[in-house]
């Protein structure tokens, strides 16, 4: 049985929890504001806020694909769709701002563009265009060429100001009055009585729904999304430790691993929008399997650890590299689950970078992407560790291309040799993504983008013109 409260409406449903949220939003409580797009998580028209209630009795809310997103990961939250953001007799300051700048045309998007940055004034987030511009990151807009939505972020922003409480919201018409009495109400929900559970196991679903939406849908299945023991971020004696729960947004948020990975924001939001970081997990994106997987890239680079287990037999530890086998296989068995991910920290003298291409810059399925760590010390490099995905029927981990960078002086001539290498190492197919020479140029061109972005003085495009 799971206990939620959609808007201002407590709701108790004993309905399959592998269902979408949103068909339960239109087709069971019929509140039609929540629409139909993509179904995959890309366009945004379904953007609901999930709120979560906090320790100290504040809540949380984040926006989400409801299209995307199994019901079971509503237990225990505040659901807010277009309907519950409205206030009784007049439009709330996020509609006003979208009327006022012309910011709708047709109005099929406007419902997840309003319901997304009502997410951004409710969030801790800074209140400037840039955070609120990432908020709809997820939303497309088809008619109004966005210029009239960035005038109305900006209106938003300045009506914003410092708002950040709770009551400022609701007393400046950005939220209605019912938002104050969720926390009490989530607090009486009976969240300890036991979903359905299954042989499939879901974490955010950004992976899962948009491969088996109509399997999952109609079968029982396992959510651990809100599995306290797969989350969590921890840095202790050199290692950082990443539970396979933790979301992408939970590292974007992570001040000491932006210290770390000083571009850290700049590589994941080219992995994916808000909505998508909100709710994906970093174990979901290693089972996946993809080849173009960009988190099991970026962890490659980083020579991680996986630890597995089985609740019947204990734990397990595997170099992330060694668990992918062939296309979509890996060496997970039956009732095992990964449990966390681990890495040494880089040093003063590691350099990371992470470059993708696809058909968008952002928010798309990359055709090549790449990655890189290593340290230099007087001007020699030493542990290398290069990935690449795209190029091979697994997320490729480059042996011999790591080893030869190894123990060598850092120049020009060296990153020309290493293609060479990295060239015989990969083994690129054709198909929509592009054909396998265009990948294997992608690859080259991202291997030298790598250099060229960690030592700008040192590297010029030019150098690389062939």
């Amino acid at each position: 049985m799971m206990e939620f409260i959609l808007n201002n409406k407590t709701i108790i449903t004993s309905k399959n929890s592998g269902m979408t949220l949103l068909d339960f939003i239109r087709y069971e409580q019929h509140l039609t504001g929540t629409k139909i797009g993509c179904r995959e998580g890309d366009c945004g028209a379904c953007t609901v806020l999930i709120g979560t209630l906090q320790p100290d009795n504040t809540i949380t809310y984040q926006n989400i694909t409801s299209c995307i997103s199994p019901l079971g990961n509503a237990h225990g939250k505040h659901i807010v769709t277009i309907e519950g953001a409205n206030l009784p007799n007049e439009l709330n300051e996020v509609q006003t701002s979208i009327k006022d700048n012309h910011a709708s045309q047709c109005g099929f998007c406007t419902p997840g563009f309003i319901v997304s940055l009502t997410g951004f004034a409710l969030s801790e987030n800074e209140k400037n265009s840039e955070n609120a511009l990432d908020s709809i990151s997820g939303n497309i807009c088809r008619c109004t060429g966005y210029k009239s939505i960035e005038k109305a972020v900006d209106d938003i922003c300045e009506k914003l100001e410092s708002k950040t409480l709770l009551h400022e919201l609701i007393d400046n018409r950005f939220v209605p009055q019912y938002f104050s009495k969720i926390p009490e109400r989530l607090k009486q929900l009976k969240t300890k009585s036991n979903l359905q559970s299954g042989i499939t196991y879901v974490s955010g679903g950004t992976d899962l729904y948009v491969q088996q939406a109509d399997n999952l849908i109609e079968n029982k299945v396992h959510l651990i999304s809100n599995n306290n023991a797969l989350k969590g971020i921890e840095i202790k004696n050199n290692v950082c430790k990443i539970g396979a729960g933790t979301t992408v947004t939970e590292l974007w948020n992570h001040n000491e691993l932006n210290i770390i990975f000083p571009d850290l924001k700049k590589h994941l939001k080219l992995v994916s929008s808000e909505q998508i970081r909100n709710m994906a997990s970093i174990g979901g994106n290693f089972v996946n399997a993809s080849p173009i997987g960009d988190m099991t890239i970026f962890f490659l680079a980083l020579n991680s650890n996986i630890v597995i287990i089985d609740h019947t037999k204990g734990e397990r530890v595997l170099s992330l590299k060694d668990f992918y086998k062939d296309y979509k296989t890996f060496d997970l068995k039956e009732n095992e689950l990964i449990k966390s991910i681990q890495f040494e920290l880089p040093s003063e003298h590691t350099k990371f970078n992470f470059e993708k291409v696809s058909k968008r810059t952002h928010l798309d399925i990359a055709s090549v992407n790449s990655a890189i760590s290593f340290s230099l010390d007087d001007n020699t490099i030493q542990n290398a560790h290069v990935s690449i995905g795209g190029v091979a029927a697994i997320p490729k981990y480059l042996n011999k291309t790591s080893a030869f960078l190894n123990g060598k002086p850092l120049s020009l001539q060296l990153v020309l040799e290493t293609n060479e290498m990295l060239q015989k190492e990969i083994s690129p197919i054709s198909d929509v993504r592009g054909s396998s020479r265009y990948k294997q140029l992608l690859a080259r061109q991202l291997f030298f983008a790598h250099f060229i972005e960690l030592f700008p003085k040192q590297f010029k495009l030019i150098d690389f013109v062939q």
